[in-house]
């Protein structure tokens, strides 16, 4: 009988937090899997920023949203949008460094391949940390990549970094940076002077293709 109880409450606090307006339009903004800043969230709500940090939070104790970081120190809202429309430069948004990692299109097409080859898998719901799976170990180790040398790296492994330009998730981490670092090795990618842009090589297109199943990548051919 409690657990019956217990299964009531939670579904009426989960119905009383989804039933209020500014907080239902909230949801339906963030239901195309990319993220939101809490002022974007705000305007779409038509409430004010401190107002939708209350209902964030109300959000966010039922388990409907979390806070994720994003890779550059904020996006800035240049009005109120129905759907998520990227401005940044062409060229930043299709690949990209974000520290020494990939990022940009690419970079988060990658994250999406190797999570659904299942080389890397995310330890719960909650979490964007990643472990590499034994299938992941071998693959990385036949793209040239000592996972052990880098697991016994002291910072993190693998995690999800929300990308600024595309607001969903590239590879961060230890194994990101070996990944970039194989990348340009192998002149998959030439990174730009003075610029954090990369540009995808024809022999990187035709890797990316035959290795990860991408679609073509020409953006900045070289």
């Amino acid at each position: 009988m409690n657990v019956a109880n217990d299964a009531d409450g939670a579904v009426s606090r989960i119905a009383a937090a989804i039933g209020e307006r500014a907080r239902a339009r909230m949801l339906y903004c963030l239901v195309d899997g990319r993220a939101r800043t809490s002022t974007e969230l705000a305007m779409v709500a038509q409430v004010a920023p401190s107002t939708a940090s209350v209902h964030l939070q109300r959000l966010k104790m039922q388990r409907l949203v979390k806070v994720v970081a994003l890779e550059a120190l904020s996006v800035l809202a240049g009005g109120e949008r129905e759907a998520f429309v990227p401005n940044a430069p062409n060229r930043l948004r299709a690949a990209r460094t974000c520290y020494d990692h990939i990022a940009g299109a690419l970079g988060v097409a990658l994250h999406d391949r190797i999570k659904a080859m299942g080389w890397l898998e995310s330890r719960s719901v909650d979490d964007e940390a990643y472990l590499l799976t034994p299938r992941g170990a071998k693959s990385f180790k036949d793209l040239g990549i000592n996972v052990t040398a880098v697991g016994a790296l002291r910072r993190r492994f693998a995690y999800a970094c929300l990308d600024w330009s595309e607001r969903r998730p590239h590879i961060g981490g230890a194994l990101g940076a070996a990944l970039l670092d194989v990348a340009v090795k192998r002149r998959w990618v030439v990174q730009e002077l003075d610029s954090r842009s990369l540009a995808i090589t024809r022999v990187g297109r035709r890797e990316m293709r035959i290795r990860f199943g991408l679609p073509d990548m020409g953006h900045g051919l070289q």
